[in-house]
Parts: structure tokens; sequence; C-alpha cells
């Protein structure tokens, strides 16, 4: 089956040095996030439950593109947090998201 939407891409957080150490890069984080937001390109962003982690919902670009975009990430850089990419190819959606493509479910 061929779909004409973008793929999506589920970008996973994982910290790996102690908790104080993340949270002393945390800003500088969330203002890298926010020029993928105003790109268009995040749609969604937040920590995992526990807090040992976070969770990205990407869109465009291919799974390279992403995987050497988050090498960019003051976390990364920092190297307090790693990234594993997931892409995915969206066939429904709620009515409220904007998925050129991908069938809406009323």
């Amino acid at each position: 089956m061929t779909h004409s939407t973008e793929n999506l891409f589920v970008l996973i957080v994982k910290y790996i040095r102690p908790a104080a150490e993340v949270e002393a890069r945390r800003l500088e984080h969330r203002e890298w996030l926010d020029v993928y937001y105003r790109s268009g390109q995040f749609l969604v962003s937040g920590p995992q439950v526990p807090r040992d982690g976070g969770i990205i919902l990407a869109k465009g670009g291919t799974r390279e593109e992403w995987q050497k975009t988050t090498l960019e990430d003051p976390f990364v850089i920092a190297g307090v947090a790693e990234y594993e990419v997931i892409e995915f190819e969206p066939v429904k959606r709620h009515p409220t998201l904007d998925l050129p493509g991908v069938a809406a479910v009323e």
C-alpha cells in the first residue's frame, strides 16, 4: 500500500547521566527544540514517566537526517543523553492533527 504523506518519526531520548547533569542543560535543550517547532517539524514533545528520557514526534525528512539532527541537541553535545530514531508510516489520525494524505477518523 502506498500513501502520499510524509512519514513520522519518534525520537526517543534516553538520559545516560545523572539527573542534575541533564537538568543543567535543559534550557539549552528546550531552545534547540523551539527551532524545530518553529520550522513545523516537531509536533509534540515531553519527558517520559518516570523522567529517564523524553519523546519527540517529528515529521519530514529521513531517518538519516533525524539521526544527524539529534547530534546537535545540547543534551547529546554535553554527553548526558542519546537518541533512538524510529520511523513510521501514519495511516490514521485524529481530525485536529494536520497531516495531509492521512485519513482522519471522525
